[in-house]
């Protein structure tokens, strides 16, 4: 029989879940970003498609949103433009005040993650006044990161089409990859 499980160790293993994740989001937009130039964060493959520069921005303005004062205001702050967030940056000049901005916004998100405890969980917040527990408003901000990081990838991968150095296993190596996790037998 297993021993009794606390919801205290559940909570803190959540936690430790979310940190994980967003940090593996983070990282993986981040490595599609360094495959293309600043110039390159512009490209829009598409009308009505945003640009890399456009994505981060979003996220940017979310992440500030969503994680300033996360337990004790509304997630949608009064002071965010998000339509703002949707026009795109002039020239590629504005980029590296970009990836400043990005780094500072992730810093209030893992700020808060340190500070949550797991009787956080259960506790009420808003977003745009619809209320969630503080565990469904992170699962909800983890899935939308996970959707926005997956884009930058893709339009990585458009912009650098066979230079794209892949970010998991390549096509055409997945048996050699798991003869290797799996080590000498």
């Amino acid at each position: 029989m297993l021993p009794p499980v606390s919801s205290d160790s559940v909570g803190a293993g959540l936690l430790a879940a979310f940190r994980q994740n967003f940090q593996a989001y983070k990282v993986l937009a981040e490595r599609a970003l360094s495959q293309v130039s600043d110039a390159e964060w512009l490209y829009v493959p598409a009308p009505g498609s945003n640009s890399a520069a456009v994505i981060v921005q979003h996220l940017v303005g979310n992440l500030r949103s969503r994680f300033t004062d996360f337990l004790t205001s509304d997630g949608e702050k009064a002071t965010r433009q998000r339509d703002q967030e949707f026009e795109e940056p002039r020239t590629p000049e504005a980029i590296p005040a970009l990836r400043q901005e990005w780094e500072a916004a992730w810093a209030v998100l893992f700020a808060l993650l340190d500070e949550l405890r797991p009787e956080d969980l259960l506790r009420t917040v808003t977003i745009r006044g619809e209320a969630h527990t503080v565990l469904a408003a992170v699962q909800r901000q983890v899935a939308h990161y996970a959707y926005h990081a997956g884009q930058l990838v893709q339009l990585a991968k458009i912009i650098r089409a066979a230079e794209f150095q892949s970010l998991s296993i390549p096509r055409g190596q997945s048996e050699q990859f798991n003869q290797k996790m799996a080590g000498p037998r």
